[in-house]
């Protein structure tokens, strides 16, 4: 995207003589074949780029397919002493995964499930990955990240923190997979930015408000854990894929620890972070 507008890919590709690149019609399909960096020259091109007003589009994800989708767990200071209740921060990484089930773009919908009355929200800073990855130093980690999006881990706490089970005898703990993975549960957007235009991704203002009142405030200089050492964490023993994305959790005011009134039919989220933008989202009843 360029001064408000969407780049014509057919016309960048020309101008870079990239054969090729015009039939790459996803940020997915150009992470994979490994030429952000050659669509990221058509800044330095003179003259004019044909295009489309952002307003006249309707975005999607900016990631579409990801192998992988990685979230990190209670990874901002004030978050932690919300969850606990006391100050504590956790001494290594803690990671979740929720699938593509989950994944809607900026404006979709966010489903109230029949099953859940707990619905909360959760803003973060997303990172996409760049390339692939496995066993990444944590010198090295930046170079692999492509980008990064605001995204909103949306959360079933009826699901997440219960223990019941059909015979009411045994206790298993929390459910991660109900309590993040169900539909329409990890919105992304609005847009990928890329790592050239975010100089410092842990000097950020990052907020959330529910109908225009804020809920969440801080900074991601708030992190436990910063983005090199998540990446250097999350690549042990697994490779990280092109278009993967690893969400870095988020600040305090969730509904389940302030008493705030959990999502309900006709809700509008707004997630905003500092040199991104804003992802809104319409909440509807299932």
């Amino acid at each position: 995207m360029h001064e408000g507008r969407f780049f014509d890919f057919q016309d960048v590709a020309k101008r870079l003589q990239l054969p090729g690149l015009s039939e790459m019609m996803t940020i997915d399909a150009i992470l994979a074949s490994g030429r952000l960096s050659s669509l990221l020259a058509v800044q330095n091109l003179t003259g004019n780029v044909q295009g489309l007003p952002v307003e006249s589009v309707t975005l999607r994800s900016p990631i579409l397919n990801p192998e992988k989708i990685l979230l990190m767990a209670v990874n901002y200071r004030s978050h932690s002493k919300e969850w606990s209740q006391k100050d504590s921060t956790p001494t290594e990484p803690y990671l979740f995964t929720k699938f593509r089930n989950s994944l809607i773009g900026p404006g979709d919908p966010i489903l109230l499930p029949k099953v859940s009355q707990k619905t909360d929200w959760e803003v973060e800073l997303a990172v996409i990955i760049g390339k692939a990855g496995k066993n990444i130093p944590k010198k090295d980690a930046m170079s692999y990240v492509a980008g990064y999006a605001i995204s909103n881990d949306i959360s079933f706490r009826d699901w997440q923190f219960s223990t019941r089970q059909a015979d009411g005898t045994t206790k298993l703990g929390l459910n991660w997979v109900k309590g993040k993975g169900l539909d329409s549960s990890f919105p992304l957007g609005p847009w990928l930015v890329t790592v050239d235009e975010v100089p410092n991704p842990h000097d950020l203002g990052i907020s959330l408000t529910v109908n225009g009142k804020t809920r969440q405030q801080s900074t991601t200089g708030d992190m436990v854990f910063r983005i090199d050492s998540i990446i250097e964490y999350a690549s042990k023993g697994m490779t990280l894929a092109p278009g993967d994305i690893i969400s870095t959790g988020t600040p305090e005011g969730v509904a389940a620890f302030t008493g705030g009134p959990y999502l309900k039919d006709g809700d509008i989220l707004e997630g905003t972070i500092d040199r991104i933008g804003t992802l809104r989202n319409p909440v509807r009843a299932e």
